[in-house]
């Protein structure tokens, strides 16, 4: 039977191309005018005599595409494995409707890779690094069991495991499968520091098994301290680890916001969010808006919430001062950041708080406290600065030492009231 042009089939293909089809799927593929398909999946299937549009990152061209060719020549999508499974064509059919598609899935990469090294996907994290980047999915990665990726050019097996190991993520012993299903398919296995070093085909899977011992595992849900909890309570990203607004600062900072029950409170900056998390304890029922534009950071701010069982806090992904609007107007605002974003932060966040509302900065060097105190005192009279110089208790010898940690201000401003 001859496919029509009434859909637009969409087919899976493994490794064998033509061979590992059903003869259904032969038909549809030989008879096609039109193949689109990415470069990986059209080398698959040399033999097909019809056009070629070869899907890149411009999706929206292959949308017109096939929008404009549509019920006049009988149009193929190929793609590996199961067409669906974190591939184009979940957005082909969103933006053109799913009933103008016909799908013929095939057994996914994913899945035959799992099957190749005799470990279930049941409860694995899947990811495709193709449309994602590293830093948006790295806490799911280090609090995981096991993860399957799907690689990309930008980042390949070699590049990830460099990435994991330079973050301290040592602990995976890695899989990588190529080919799979064809010919020329192969599994290798090893540590993350050989991995780094081989080369492999662009058509691959990786697979990271957590070794033993699981350090970084997300704890399950515990009580934390109102506030003042230590910094290494908190899950934070690598290489920023040691930024944490420091647990004494944090214990000042939350009572110069002067937080009571109900209050809406933000956090600019939030990095992993461990003053929005304790001024939600603060706050409660009120609520914390927890705003930050580094993918990596937001995804730490809700894990970390969700290893303290702490609902009150949401998370917001983007830069400020532009995701300010439509959140509801704030109480108390605490900017946490560095070089000119907190000064530049200063007078937008003033202009959305409360009448009352309490504005309350943490910075670092003399620079930046004379520009955001110069800006302060440009928006309020009542305006004071904490400098606030700790030392923390060690052992050594037997006898009892301190050791200083970096001093840092905290400014304060108060709105006035109509």
């Amino acid at each position: 039977m001859t496919p029509t042009t009434s859909k637009i089939h969409i087919v899976g293909v493994g490794g064998d191309g033509l061979a590992g089809l059903t003869t259904h799927g032969r038909d549809i593929l030989t008879s096609a005018e039109m193949i689109f398909g990415s470069d990986a999946a059209l080398r698959l299937l040399p033999e097909l005599t019809g056009e070629r549009i070869r899907i890149g990152s411009d999706l929206q061209q292959i949308v017109d595409l096939l929008r404009g060719s549509f019920g006049q020549k009988r149009m193929v999508v190929v793609a590996g494995g199961d067409p669906l499974f974190y591939v184009v064509a979940r957005y082909l059919c969103d933006r053109l409707g799913k009933d103008r598609f016909e799908v013929l899935p095939h057994v996914s990469s994913m899945q035959l890779a799992f099957a190749r090294i005799k470990e279930t996907w049941e409860e694995a994290y899947l990811t495709d690094l193709s449309t994602r980047s590293l830093d948006d999915v790295l806490d799911r990665i280090r609090t995981t069991e096991t993860v399957g990726l799907f690689t990309s050019e930008n980042h390949s097996p070699p590049r990830i495991a460099r990435e994991l190991l330079v973050r301290g993520l040592d602990y995976f012993r890695a899989y990588v499968c190529e080919n799979l299903g064809g010919p020329d398919e192969r599994i290798t296995q090893g540590e993350l520091h050989e991995i780094q070093n081989m080369n492999f085909d662009p058509l691959n899977v990786m697979i990271l098994k957590r070794k033993p011992g699981r350090p970084d595992a997300r704890r399950a849900a515990r009580h934390i301290m109102r506030f003042g909890n230590p910094d290494d309570v908190f899950a934070q990203s690598r290489p920023k680890t040691g930024l944490i607004t420091q647990a004494e600062v944090r214990a000042i900072a939350l009572a110069q916001l002067d937080l009571q029950p109900s209050d809406v409170m933000w956090d600019v900056g939030a990095g992993s969010g461990s003053v929005a998390l304790e001024a939600a304890q603060l706050v409660e029922p009120g609520r914390v808006y927890a705003i930050e534009q580094d993918s990596a950071d937001y995804h730490l701010i809700v894990a970390n919430a969700e290893q303290f069982g702490i609902r009150n806090v949401q998370a917001v992904f983007g830069t400020a001062p532009a995701v300010f609007q439509g959140l509801p107007d704030p109480d108390a605002i605490f900017i946490g950041g560095n070089g000119g974003e907190v000064a530049r932060l200063v007078e937008a966040s003033f202009g959305v708080l409360r009448p009352g509302g309490r504005l309350v900065l943490n910075v670092a060097t003399l620079e930046m406290l004379g520009s955001t105190y110069e800006a302060l005192k440009r928006l309020s009279p009542n305006v004071s600065v904490l400098l606030v110089n700790l030392a923390r208790s060690v052992e050594q010898m037997e006898a009892l030492r301190f050791e200083a940690v970096n001093p840092t201000f905290v400014l304060r401003a108060v709105k006035a009231m109509p």
